[in-house]
């Protein structure tokens, strides 16, 4: 075993395992193969194995309670007890997964990304009604698995989301303030510190990543209030404030005037915290846990301008701790897993077990331990000038027809009845497919069988949905095993992974592609199936794509290069993909573009510059298409006033949207304002098992006809349908056709003439 190094840490690690065994055990737990004590018996394997590699690896100090059966926003809302009361008759697990996935009719709370990284976590729910409290001595999760780490001879570092990031990521009721809970929230804090000073804790890390957001007068006051309270304990381990994802500004001398023992600092995503941490004198004679190695991406850290930045750091602060910019959870667990990577491209990298390695190295560096050997990020792709020049001379595009002028040409040419039904796009795959999937990249099998397995399921889909009597088709994507990955196995630039998963959500995991060089496409990435699915159907089959900005978001990307410069090559790929489509006679098209938000900067004074770029990459991909091509697109998550505001731009003929989980009520008049062309608001939520039935959703569908007209109204679920059972989707599908039926109904009858 390694001796610990004194001054290196990390913030986070990931949960999932090595081979997906949380995923594996929950899944097991939810189908009723595997009982209660058996998940938790997976989970503290688990556990015993970070805690065990960590120390393996001579990390000085180990954080715990970084595990989550589903999410931490979910696991501190259960702690301090903030459930909400439709959850209040169930108890244990059964409370704990229906507040994530729903069950029995009740509603699961909604989602929200997790500061840009493409997590997604739970949103709690706090009212006037919300009364904390701690949860009891065996089921509170930080005392818990800190005596589990204990028991194995570590004292770890127990980790906490802080009580702002908490407070300010919930949602409320309207005109309920939720900083006007700080100070209740503060005292089940100050409960749950004194019990882990009594169990042997001498750190605990509360994440405050909201920090890095603006804050207004009245949350910065809060925040000192909050750490002020928690530094006056008598009893209480030390505290580190840890904040990522940027940079802190007015915060840091918020933070800096409290008690606190040390503070976290980014120093990847924020590299002005190092100016700002100077302007107010540094820190002396506290810790400064230094954020030099990336969290966020794969990219290998450089040793020279890692020591550098560290360098200029120990006059600042009374100790200097190495460490990574945020949770090792958003990256990949072992490089090691994915031999096959190009040499060139795998010297580059760097995952989160090889980032633990770089953070031991630069703290015996930093300590003079040891000689280092300095290594810089290795070169970049060599620029693909034909790409380049090409982005240089088409420019913009050329900007389409009025929306009116489209709409009218597209009623001809399809002949849609007013709230047009349809999905958003995906749907579950058959294990044959999977199989297939697997046999054909392993060899086991050739191309051609592998093709004649996805047609057959796309005769399923096709099949299923005039079943049902959608309008609007799809062909069920059963050729992809993930929405960004399929179209990275087809563009140059891109590399693609075997094992380096990462959590999206639950047990929704992902293998985002490596993007490290100028993007093209070779040849046709879609077409063929498309074209497919619209021969076994009359009614129209929509082409789907994934959007320029979710290829970005969703993969690593390159850093030598701006986002918005790697963007326009995404688009114009897709632009080829689109107009390919066209030739080939499917007449509408959605470019799905969820993580519009995603990639939302933090920082408002950001965000004028990145919606301006975000949705011109969307027009330049769709320019150039016919009026009667229906251009639609899917956006989650997407009630930021920001985002809804940017809509517009995107210049879409159908955008549909989330609006099915609590606290995101269909549109209002304000909201459907901004909706200037069709709008697919979902009528259900898609990752709940739950079906609603007809007259739910016609009661849903009647109150958006108040707000949005029923010539621009479309029908639809939330999201894709690949998580769902086939009986769930038939069920639940049946219904909302039923619905938008029933509903048509109480239209004037000219409509239909």
């Amino acid at each position: 075993m390694t001796s610990p190094v004194p001054g290196t840490t990390v913030l986070g690690y990931p949960r999932i395992g090595p081979r997906r065994e949380l995923k594996q055990a929950t899944e097991d737990y939810w189908a009723g193969r595997l009982d209660a004590a058996g998940l938790l018996e997976a989970g503290a394997r688990l556990r015993r194995s970070v805690w065990n590699d960590l120390r393996e690896a001579g990390l000085g100090q180990i954080p715990s309670n970084t595990f989550s059966f589903y999410d931490q926003l979910l696991d501190t809302a259960v702690l301090v007890d903030a459930v909400p009361e439709r959850f209040r008759h169930l108890d244990g697990l059964d409370a704990y997964f229906a507040m994530a996935r729903g069950a029995d009719g009740i509603p699961a709370l909604r989602t929200s990304e997790w500061f840009g990284t493409g997590y997604q976590h739970l949103v709690p729910e706090l009212g006037p009604g919300t009364r904390f409290r701690l949860a009891e001595a065996g089921r509170a999760k930080p005392l818990t698995e800190f005596l589990e780490a204990r028991a194995l001879g570590l004292v770890t570092r127990p980790v906490l989301v802080g009580p702002l990031t908490f407070l300010l990521l919930s949602a409320s009721s309207a005109g309920f303030r939720r900083l006007d809970l700080l100070d209740d929230l503060i005292e089940v804090y100050a409960e749950l510190l004194e019990r882990l000073r009594g169990a042997g804790a001498e750190w605990i890390q509360l994440d405050e990543p909201v920090l890095a957001t603006y804050l207004s007068s009245p949350e910065l006051a809060a925040l000192g209030r909050a750490y002020q309270r928690l530094g006056r304990l008598p009893s209480r381990p030390r505290l580190l404030v840890a904040t990522s994802f940027g940079e802190i500004g007015d915060a840091l001398p918020v933070l800096a005037a409290t008690r606190v023992e040390a503070i976290g600092l980014d120093f990847v995503a924020g590299p002005g915290n190092l100016r700002t941490l100077a302007s107010i004198g540094g820190l002396p004679r506290r810790t400064l846990v230094a954020g030099v190695v990336d969290g966020r991406n794969v990219w290998r850290t450089g040793t020279r301008e890692a020591l550098a930045t560290c360098a200029s750091l120990l006059g600042l602060a009374g100790e200097v701790v190495m460490s990574t910019s945020c949770s090792l959870q958003h990256v990949p667990l072992d490089l090691d897993a994915e031999p096959d990577l190009e040499p060139g491209l795998r010297d580059r990298l760097s995952f989160a077990r090889q980032k633990v390695t770089e953070v031991v190295e630069l703290g015996r560096a930093l300590r003079r331990e040891r000689s280092t050997v300095f290594r810089r990020e290795a070169a970049p792709d060599a620029p693909d000038h034909r790409v380049r020049a090409r982005v240089d001379v088409l420019g913009d595009g050329r900007p389409r027809a009025a929306w009116a002028v489209r709409s009218a040409a597209q009623r001809r040419a399809f002949g849609l009845p007013p709230l047009a039904t349809t999905t958003i796009g995906s749907f579950p795959q058959s294990e044959e497919v999977r199989r297939a999937r697997a046999d054909w990249r392993a060899g086991r099998i050739d191309e051609t069988t592998y093709e004649q397995a996805v047609r057959a399921e796309i005769d399923r889909v096709i099949a299923l949905q005039e079943r049902v009597g959608l309008d609007v088709l799809v062909h069920g994507e059963p050729e992809r095993d993930d929405m960004v990955r399929y179209f990275a196995e087809h563009l140059r630039g891109y590399a693609v992974t075997h094992e380096a998963w990462v959590q999206a959500e639950g047990t929704h995991y992902v293998r985002p592609p490596i993007l490290h060089g100028d993007v093209s496409r070779p040849a046709p990435m879609t077409v063929g199936w498309a074209t497919y699915a619209q021969s076994l159907t009359n009614r129209p089959v929509k082409g789907v794509l994934t959007g320029p900005v979710t290829l970005l978001a969703r993969s690593y990307a390159r850093t030598d290069l701006p986002r918005a410069d790697i963007a326009r090559q995404l688009a114009l790929a897709l632009r080829d993909e689109i107009h390919d489509l066209e030739t080939a006679g499917i007449s509408i098209i959605q470019i799905d573009e969820p993580a519009l938000r995603e990639l939302l900067p933090l920082r408002r004074a950001e965000r004028a510059f990145y919606l301006s770029w975000a949705t011109g990459v969307f027009r330049l991909a769709t320019s150039g298409v016919a009026d009667t091509t229906q251009i639609h697109t899917h956006i989650c998550q997407s009630w930021s006033q920001d985002v809804l505001a940017a809509i517009g731009a995107l210049d879409a003929d159908v955008t549909s949207v989330e609006a099915a989980r609590p606290r995101m009520e269909p549109l209002s008049g304000s909201r459907a304002a901004l909706f200037r062309t069709g709008v697919g608001p979902g009528v259900y939520d898609s990752r709940s098992p739950r079906a609603p039935g007809t007259e739910e959703m016609a009661q849903v569908l009647h109150q958006l006809l108040q707000s949005i007209g029923h010539d621009r109204l479309w029908v639809n679920p939330d999201c894709g349908l690949r998580n769902r059972e086939p009986a769930e989707i038939e069920s639940a599908l049946r219904n909302m056709v039923a619905a938008a039926l029933q509903v048509r109904k109480s239209l004037p009858a000219d409509l239909f003439t």
